[in-house]
C-alpha cells in the first residue's frame, strides 16, 4: 500500500510548485523584456527620440511601483496562487493589445504599459509567499535560484525570439503570439498549483508530513508593518534590492539598444549578442543558489554565506559594466555585460533569499516592500539613460552611475545583513 500511494505521489509536489513559479517568472520577463527589442522598430516607424524611447520603456515601472504595496496585501489577503494566476490573465491581454495601443497614440501605449507593470508587480512577492509555505529551509537558495532564473531565460527567449519574429512578420506579430501563449498558461496555472500544501488533493502523505509544520508556521496573520520596518536587517535588504535591480533594469531596457548604437549591430543580431549574458546569469545564479544550500547542509554559517555571495555579486556587476564602457568591439562589450550579468545573478543567494530567513510568516509582504524600492531604478534609471544618452550620446556616465550605486549597497549589505528572524 506505501509503494502505491507513493507512485500515486509521484514527483514531489514543491518540485513542480517551483517549476511552474519558474515558467511564471520566465512568462513575465519574456513579455516585459520583448519591447526593448520591438521599440527599435516602433521608433522609426513612429519616429520617437531617445527620450521618447525612454519614457515609453520606463512607462511599465510605473505601473509596476504603483501596485508593489498594494499587491503584497493582495497576496497577503488571498493568497499567492489567486492573484499570480489573474495577474498572468492580465498582463498576458495587455501584451496582446500593444500594438493596437501603440497605432492609436503614445498615450494609449503608455496606458497599456503602465496597466501591464501593475499586473506583473505581483509575480515575485507571490511567489515568494508560495515558497515560504511550500519549502524546508534546506532548499530555499536553489528555489529562489530557479525562479529568478525565469529572469535570463525570459530575456534570452524574449531577445531571441523578439528579433525572429519581427524579422519575419513584423513587430505587431510578436506582441500577438507572446500574448496568446501567456493566456494559455494562466488557465494551466489554476489547474496545477495550489496554496499550501494541505490544499493539495494529490499530495503524498511524506510531502504533506514533512511540511506540514512549516504551513502552520508560515501561515500568514496581520503584518507587523512598525516591528519590520524598524529592523535594519530588513532595510538590508530593501537597498539591497533597490542597487542590484539598477544594473538588471539598465541591462533589461537597454543592452539591446547598446549594442546596436554603440556596436553597430542590426536589430535581429543585437537580441541575439544579448542573449549570452543572461544564460550566464541563469548558470551562475542556480550554481549559487545550490553551491549555498550544500553549504548551509554542512554547516557553514549562512550569514556569511549570504554576506558573501551579496558582496560578490554587486562589486562584480559593477566591475563588468566599467569594462563594458571602455570595450570597442562586439566581442568584448558581450563579455564584459556576461561578467556583469553574471555576478548579478548571484543575488539568488544572497538578499533575495534572505527574505525567508528573517521574516519566513511575512516574506511576501516582505518581498513586496523590498521590490517597491527595487522598482524605482526601473523609473529613475532607465528614463536617465535615455535622457543622458540625448545629452552625451554615449553609455560611459549610465555604467560608471550603476557601479557607484552597487558599491553604496555593498557598503550597507555588509553593516547590517542578518539571517536571525526580526519578527515570530
Amino acid at each position: 500500500m506505501a509503494t502505491i500511494a507513493a507512485a500515486r505521489a509521484g514527483i514531489p509536489k514543491r518540485l513542480i510548485l517551483v517549476v511552474m513559479c519558474f515558467l511564471a517568472t520566465s512568462i513575465c520577463y519574456v513579455d516585459r523584456v520583448n519591447i526593448s527589442v520591438a521599440v527599435i522598430p516602433m521608433a522609426e516607424r513612429f519616429h520617437w527620440s531617445a527620450t521618447t524611447k525612454g519614457a515609453v520603456l520606463t512607462s511599465f515601472f510605473i505601473g509596476y511601483l504603483l501596485a508593489m504595496l498594494p499587491g503584497g496585501w493582495l497576496i497577503a489577503r488571498f493568497g499567492g496562487r489567486l492573484v499570480l494566476g489573474f495577474a498572468l490573465a492580465a498582463w498576458s491581454l495587455a501584451t496582446l493589445l500593444t500594438p493596437a495601443a501603440a497605432f492609436a497614440g503614445l498615450p494609449f501605449l503608455i496606458a497599456v504599459r503602465v496597466a501591464m507593470g501593475v499586473a506583473e508587480a505581483a509575480t515575485f512577492p507571490a511567489v515568494i509567499g508560495l515558497f515560504a509555505r511550500w519549502l524546508p529551509s534546506t532548499e530555499r537558495s536553489r528555489a529562489v535560484a530557479l525562479q529568478l532564473g525565469g529572469i535570463p531565460i525570459g530575456t534570452i527567449v524574449g531577445l531571441s525570439a523578439a528579433g525572429g519574429v519581427i524579422a519575419t512578420w513584423g513587430w505587431e506579430a510578436m506582441f500577438w503570439l507572446f500574448g496568446a501563449g501567456g493566456l494559455v498558461f494562466a488557465g494551466l496555472w489554476f489547474v496545477i498549483v495550489h496554496e499550501a500544501p494541505g490544499r493539495h488533493p494529490r499530495i503524498g502523505a511524506a510531502e504533506r508530513d514533512l511540511l506540514a509544520a512549516r504551513e502552520a508556521a508560515t501561515t500568514p496573520g496581520p503584518v507587523p508593518w512598525r516591528t519590520l520596518l524598524s529592523k535594519r536587517p530588513v532595510w538590508a535588504i530593501i537597498i539591497s534590492h533597490f542597487c542590484s535591480n539598477w544594473t538588471l533594469y539598465l541591462m533589461l531596457t537597454w543592452m539591446p539598444s547598446y549594442l546596436h548604437d554603440v556596436q553597430h549591430l542590426n536589430v535581429g543580431k543585437a537580441g541575439l549578442a544579448a542573449v549570452l549574458p543572461w544564460a550566464c546569469y541563469f548558470i551562475a545564479g542556480n550554481a549559487a543558489g545550490w553551491g549555498c544550500d550544500a553549504l548551509v547542509a554542512r554547516g557553514v554559517s549562512l550569514l556569511r554565506i549570504r554576506k558573501v555571495v551579496q558582496t560578490v555579486a554587486l562589486l562584480g556587476a559593477s566591475a563588468g559594466l566599467l569594462l563594458a564602457a571602455q570595450a570597442t568591439t562586439p566581442t568584448g562589450a558581450v563579455a564584459m555585460l556576461c561578467l556583469a550579468l553574471a555576478a548579478n545573478g548571484l543575488i539568488s543567494a544572497g538578499f533575495a533569499a534572505n527574505h525567508l530567513d528573517i521574516a519566513p510568516r511575512y516574506a511576501g509582504p516582505l518581498y513586496a516592500v523590498s521590490n517597491f524600492a527595487g522598482t524605482m531604478p526601473g523609473i529613475i534609471g532607465v528614463y536617465i539613460t535615455g535622457a543622458l544618452l540625448d545629452l552625451t550620446g554615449g553609455y560611459g556616465w549610465t555604467f560608471a552611475a550603476a557601479a557607484g550605486v552597487n558599491v553604496v549597497g555593498v557598503a550597507v549589505w555588509l553593516a547590517w545583513a542578518s539571517v536571525d528572524p526580526v519578527v515570530d
